[in-house]
């Protein structure tokens, strides 16, 4: 069995199968959202430049029609060997195509570098206008790596494990029954901390601040702070703010059982049906009385962050996350007088006046 064989089958032993397919012994796993024509092209085009380079490239299963035939790539299986030995996974997509890639890349241990085709993109590290820089930068090994956070997920019923999963950006308790309140009390550290009538909490990450937690009224957490957040959705109790705890910490949910729902004015069991989301793509069903745990994630996510490695002139597509801030949500900077306001124009000084120097030697 060929090489090639051997990846299509999802039968990879690690880097030296990656090596035997690419000349230069390297292999990115290339993911898409290919409902988009814009992703499709964007796809073409970069598994034509990666190969051009003696990159080796591989297509998930399921995207490979949509693709087209002849593309000078592996089509492998979506399994946990589709990145097995690869160098990275790049996704071309919004969020949701890098959470699907995420699966993939963190259990192989490589990295994920995402160019937004989506709405907010907050996870992904270049926007269209850099695909071709930001492939050029991938070539040349100009990027450097960072870790980020996960949680893991337990759950529970009568102290049996029904269920265990993971999330990078949250885990999220929500009720099932759109007309019904969520009947939860909330745990920190082994200890109850109070209950709440509401639509559900979210257990987030520092990555997953800027997702649903952010827009359940939780605070921006800056990626690199080790941290978990709890945020209630629509909590009927005075005492029901967004909480940043200890990374060491352990949170918990437990869904109030059939019985107890006459505290707040429920009468049947549709008042505690719940559901557990990770990261909006990994379901569990809660019936009353199970008990959710979230703690710090054992395997982080691998992100790749570009405009490092190359040296000077590098290109910088990443930006820092405070500027990626202002950026995904158009925030009001004018006016600024900050240190790198005065950098730039300083440059635009010196620039001026080497400019005009060049040209009074040419009149001499």
């Amino acid at each position: 069995m060929t090489a090639a064989e051997d990846v299509s089958a999802g039968r990879l032993s690690g880097p030296a199968a990656a090596d035997r397919q690419a000349g230069s012994g390297r292999t990115i796993l290339l993911a898409a959202h290919t409902g988009r024509p814009a992703a499709r092209r964007s796809a073409r085009a970069v598994i034509a430049r990666l190969t051009a380079a003696g990159v080796g490239v591989r297509i998930l299963e399921p995207e490979a029609a949509d693709l087209g035939g002849g593309q000078p790539a592996t089509v492998v299986p979506v399994s946990p060997a589709a990145a097995a030995g690869a160098e990275m996974v790049l996704v071309i997509g919004g969020d949701g195509t890098l959470l699907r890639a995420a699966e993939l890349a963190r259990g192989a241990d490589v990295p994920l570098l995402g160019v937004n085709l989506g709405h907010v993109g907050f996870l992904a590290e270049a926007e269209p206008e850099d695909l071709s820089e930001a492939v050029d930068q991938v070539v040349a090994g100009a990027y450097s790596v960072e870790e980020r956070m996960t949680v893991d997920v337990t759950v529970r019923t009568n102290g049996e494990v029904i269920a265990a999963t993971w999330a990078l950006n949250e885990a999220t308790v929500e009720k099932a029954a759109r007309r019904r309140m969520l009947d939860l009390v909330i745990e920190v550290d082994g200890r109850p901390l109070s209950r709440w009538g509401c639509d559900g909490v979210v257990f987030a990450t520092p990555t997953g601040s800027t997702a649903y937690a952010f827009s359940a009224g939780g605070p921006v957490v800056w990626p690199e702070v080790e941290a978990l957040l709890m945020v209630p959705i629509c909590a009927h109790a005075l005492f029901a703010g967004p909480m940043v705890v200890s990374p060491r910490s352990v949170l918990a949910a437990e869904v109030i059982g059939a019985g107890s729902d006459q505290d707040f004015g429920g009468g049947d069991n549709e008042m505690s049906s719940a559901v557990l989301w990770c990261d909006g793509r990994r379901k569990v069903d809660l019936p009353p009385g199970a008990r959710v745990e979230v703690r710090r994630g054992a395997r982080p996510v691998l992100l790749a962050r570009l405009g490092t490695g190359a040296g000077e002139g590098a290109a910088e597509v990443g930006a820092p996350f405070t500027d990626r801030l202002v950026e995904k949500f158009g925030l009001p900077v004018a006016g600024w007088r900050g240190r790198g306001a005065f950098h730039r124009e300083g440059a635009d000084r010196d620039r001026a006046a080497s400019q005009r120097d060049e040209e009074l030697g040419g009149d001499a």
